[in-house]
């Protein structure tokens, strides 16, 4: 190719217009210092409710705030740690999993965590939030009772171990599971797992309820996050006048590729 036709397709090339790539979102906290890079994520959804983004903001806030402190004290203990391998990293995400009747918004709250051990870690909790009321719930609204070891919560354990005994087998690949790898979940909503509202295939209602456990929960690191899944139908002899308004439809089958 000849320097002029170099110089034409330069020109060229300068001339066209490319497509922009998409940004990275911007964090709604952050924290940054030689301990540690920590940041807050709020799902653009979370905005449209003032006092929802407010509530998680805050949370999310204490939390880098109190993983920074905890990152420079470490640092004074292990300097050299750090000046071989960087500061600790830290990242939260808040993202809406479904809002139900327009009023019962499901949201998952991600935590990933590099404290420069033998690999990163994750954690997930969930928040259910009333969007009258203007402040975060149980999910004990919906059913008659919900005491521990009682029916409504024997039930939900028993299928909530069907559902993940499918996944886990599925893991497995044909190898032995352990006999007590569900020792933790107990029949109490304090320790079944986090739990958010399924979104539904008939609009405003939720299919039912999704429990998720991080990394650990219920095995290997290796194993990573597992989910359930519970149908309403299931519980339906258990719903309260709140639950039956709320809960109807199928799983939508997106909703299970994404999910599982």
């Amino acid at each position: 190719m000849t320097p002029a036709r170099i110089v034409g397709l330069i020109g060229t090339l300068a001339c066209l217009s490319f497509p922009a790539l998409a940004a990275d979102p911007k964090p709604d906290a952050t924290v940054k210092s030689k301990s540690i890079e920590a940041s807050v994520y709020l799902d653009d959804k979370m905005k449209a409710d003032p006092a929802l983004a407010a509530d998680c903001l805050a949370e999310g806030r204490k939390w880098i705030d109190k993983q920074a402190a905890e990152a420079a004290a470490a640092r004074k203990q292990e300097p050299d740690l750090f000046k071989d391998r960087g500061g600790y990293s830290f990242e939260r995400k808040y993202l809406v999993r479904s809002i139900i009747d327009s009023r019962y918004v499901s949201i998952l709250r991600d935590d990933y965590m590099d404290t420069l051990g033998a690999h990163p870690n994750s954690d997930v909790d969930t928040i259910l939030w009333d969007t009258t009321a203007k402040k975060r719930i149980s999910i004990r609204t919906f059913f008659t009772e919900t005491a521990d070891n009682g029916p409504t919560m024997k039930a939900m354990l028993k299928a909530v171990i069907a559902s993940l005994t499918v996944e886990k087998k599925k893991r497995a690949e044909g190898e032995p599971i352990a006999a007590n790898w569900h020792d933790g979940l107990k029949p109490s909503l304090l320790k079944i797992g986090a739990v958010t509202l399924a979104p539904s295939t008939e609009a405003g209602k939720s299919s039912g309820l999704t429990f998720h456990y991080p990394p650990y929960a219920l095995g290997a690191y290796v194993e990573g996050q597992y989910l359930a899944f519970v149908p309403w139908e299931t519980l339906k002899p258990y719903l309260s006048p709140e639950g039956a308004k709320i809960f109807g439809g199928a799983r939508p089958k997106a909703d299970t590729d994404d999910q599982q």
